[in-house]
């Protein structure tokens, strides 16, 4: 029972981290952003948390889409890189759908940036490329 109780206490408590760094994609700070994105990478391409992030799909493509915005190379790079592995998490389903469809535009909009970096370019390269083999529903 009480490895139960442990496993259950380790699994809020990294849910609690992740929402910690949910919320600190839209801090005023680009590193604290930097950072979040950083964690957010590394826990999604670690562990299956479709569970956890199919309620939290909509707070996050926002926080992403902020991301990708506002932010400047190294920021745009991770949240393209964070985007796909959302996109995975969430499977072709219509959620996986949902979070491609939203952010599609802005994707596009980065990769023909000529002013972006070139590292959030290909970062969202690769995204549009994953999510729209993974998610896209319309075949064209």
């Amino acid at each position: 029972g009480s490895e139960a109780a442990g496993e259950q206490g380790q699994e809020e408590e990294a849910e609690d981290r992740l929402k910690e760094h949910m919320d600190n994609l839209l801090d005023k700070s680009a590193k604290t952003r930097q950072v979040a994105l950083q964690s957010l990478r590394l826990a999604f391409s670690s562990k299956t948390l479709s569970e956890f992030l199919l309620e939290r799909r909509l707070t996050l493509t926002d926080s992403l889409e902020k991301c990708l915005k506002k932010g400047k190379g190294e920021e745009q790079a991770l949240a393209g890189t964070v985007l796909t592995l959302l996109c995975l998490q969430m499977g072709s389903g219509p959620e996986g759908e949902e979070v491609f469809r939203s952010l599609k535009p802005l994707l596009v909009s980065v990769l023909t940036d000529s002013a972006a970096s070139p590292s959030a370019r290909q970062s969202c390269a690769t995204a549009l490329g994953m999510c729209c083999y993974i998610a896209a529903a319309d075949v064209e």
